[in-house]
């Protein structure tokens, strides 16, 4: 019997919506390889990030290619993947969708008193500061399976992992 072809899925949201948290107890679980897009940022945009300044589309642009690359060799390669990527506007998720259907979005739900409470005890490039402009460059996606990732770590994996089976 052929092996069944191989799924993306992309776990999308604010920072500190748990994506990598998710994502990896998610491709452990299914067997999935996890990428997290952080992995993948030009050192510029680090260090943009770590000063408190925001990144502009055209600083995004080459970031969200070389993602749907990376994507795009995995699953030629035959490997399902789980990538962590905040992808907050429709236009960058078309970016990463494109020619790839059998790509799924996943949404992260969560709002912003979470987020403050997570921020706060949290070590990462990514400054609580910047919180405000995640939320307001967030255009919630109507393409994705949403899940309330106010949820203990479990259960939203396990809602995400139902979401792929």
């Amino acid at each position: 019997m052929p092996s069944p072809p191989p799924k993306a899925a992309i776990l999308i949201g604010v920072a500190g919506s748990g994506k990598t948290a998710v994502g990896t107890r998610l491709a452990k679980q299914l067997h999935f390889l996890f990428l997290d897009a952080d992995d993948f940022h030009p050192a510029s945009n680090i260090e943009k990030m770590k000063h408190g300044i925001r990144l502009t589309d055209e600083d995004r642009g080459p970031w969200l290619q070389r993602l749907h690359d990376e994507l795009q060799r995995q699953l030629a390669a035959g490997r399902s993947v789980i990538l962590a990527c905040s992808a907050l506007k429709a236009a960058y998720r078309r970016i990463l969708k494109e020619g790839l259907p059998q790509l799924i979005f996943l949404y992260l739900a969560v709002d912003r008193e979470t987020i403050r409470l997570r921020l706060q005890s949290r070590s990462h490039f990514f400054p609580k500061e910047l919180m405000d402009s995640q939320f307001a460059t967030l255009e919630k996606p109507c393409d994705a399976v949403w899940v309330d990732a106010r949820q203990p770590i479990e259960r939203v994996v396990q809602q995400a992992a139902q979401a792929l089976q």
